[in-house]
């Protein structure tokens, strides 16, 4: 008998073996588009959004304890049940956790290292799973073998591991939980963190943050979402979704990444409105605070980037910057996963919208109403 007990382990630990068996009957999807949105809330604030445009909620976050994966509090532990009975009202609706996010996943390089530990976490993944009936897992790892939050630990060996953690995730909790996890959108993370070929097969969707391209350590601005690439900022969306297309990964998997805030420079000098000039970057803006933030008062003035297919502002008066994705742009994006045949959009995050006619249902409608509209321009 004791043989039996361990086959689990060693099947999370044999990764030639549980690879060939799983890539024969790899992960497939239903044909609707994705709307995926992260949330950072608790489960009363939920009832002001429209959830019924939404396929999937991804409550932001859980996090380790040692190697498992753990609800930070009885809080949470309310949230999830009140976010999992969501389900009764909106059947279609998929109800899952993401781990970790930038700066939460300090121990995850150690953690994952060992066949113990990715076989402790996917046992906690599963038990968290049945506890508040949710339906899957997001991992958020930021990242996997390249620098991440800073003092983080990276080997090259999470690579080799994050295979294995997916590996064994998709053994354990079986074909029919959702594993999904969050993809660095630029090109260090795409070349280097992922062994595409192994793990896509194995998940459902890829999320990508196509946003923070331009990020809070940068001191010069830039669109931090941009659909498609320019001369000065050669990663974007469509950038990603090229190099997904040169490997020939399946794309149908892929979901790109919608920003439902502003990053903000100050100190950037009145050249080209601002844009690919020299800042200091002091705030994040979430979308429902637009329209008390980037006033006429406060001397910003709205542009758009042709090349980029990208919204910014910039106020002559404060010096200052602000890159964000809106109503066009979003819905460009939507248009553009329709094109493709990607597998969906997803945002950053869901209580940084409005209520009321907020980017969520500029997405929906879009999904719902237009036809393909965007052409590639490569």
């Amino acid at each position: 008998m004791k043989k039996f007990l361990f086959l689990p382990l060693v099947l999370c630990m044999s990764a030639g073996i549980l690879l060939s068996q799983t890539s024969k009957r790899s992960v497939t999807l239903t044909p609707s588009l994705a709307i995926m949105a992260y949330y950072t809330g608790n489960g009363t604030e939920i009832n002001q959004y429209h959830i019924d445009e939404l396929t999937h909620l991804i409550f932001s976050f859980l996090h380790l304890r040692g190697t498992q994966l753990a609800v930070d509090s009885s809080t949470d532990s309310v949230t999830l049940r009140q976010l999992s009975a969501l389900k009764n009202q909106y059947p279609h609706l998929k109800v899952m956790v993401s781990m970790g996010g930038w700066g939460g996943c300090a121990p995850c390089s150690a953690a994952f290292s060992t066949p113990q530990g990715r076989y402790q976490f996917a046992q906690s993944v599963k038990q968290i799973l049945q506890t508040y009936q949710l339906d899957g897992i997001d991992l958020d790892w930021e990242y996997p073998a390249i620098q991440g939050y800073p003092g983080h630990l990276f080997t090259p060996q999470d690579k080799e591991n994050f295979t294995n953690l997916i590996r064994c995730l998709r053994h354990e909790l079986g074909k029919k939980k959702t594993i999904s996890f969050a993809a660095g959108g630029f090109d260090e993370y795409l070349r280097h963190s992922i062994d595409w070929r192994k793990v896509v097969p194995l998940v459902n969707y890829v999320n990508l943050m196509s946003y923070d391209l331009v990020n809070g350590y940068s001191k010069v601005t830039g669109l931090h979402t941009p659909l498609y690439s320019s001369a000065k900022q050669p990663e974007s969306v469509d950038n990603a979704i090229h190099y997904f297309d040169s490997i020939k990964i399946n794309m149908h998997k892929i979901v790109i990444g919608a920003a439902f805030y502003a990053r903000v420079w100050t100190d950037v000098p009145d050249t080209n409105h601002g844009l690919f000039e020299s800042g200091i970057f002091t705030d994040m803006v979430n979308y429902k605070n637009f329209d008390s933030y980037f006033t006429p008062a406060n001397g910003f003035v709205s542009y758009w980037d042709n090349d980029s297919q990208a919204p910014y502002y910039y106020s002559q008066e404060k010096h200052a910057f602000g890159t964000f994705d809106d109503v066009h742009s979003v819905q460009l994006k939507t248009d553009y996963v329709k094109e493709r045949g990607l597998g969906g959009i997803m945002f950053w995050e869901l209580t940084c919208d409005k209520a009321k006619d907020g980017l969520l249902e500029a997405i929906y409608q879009r999904t719902k109403n237009a036809s393909s509209t965007v052409k590639s321009k490569h």
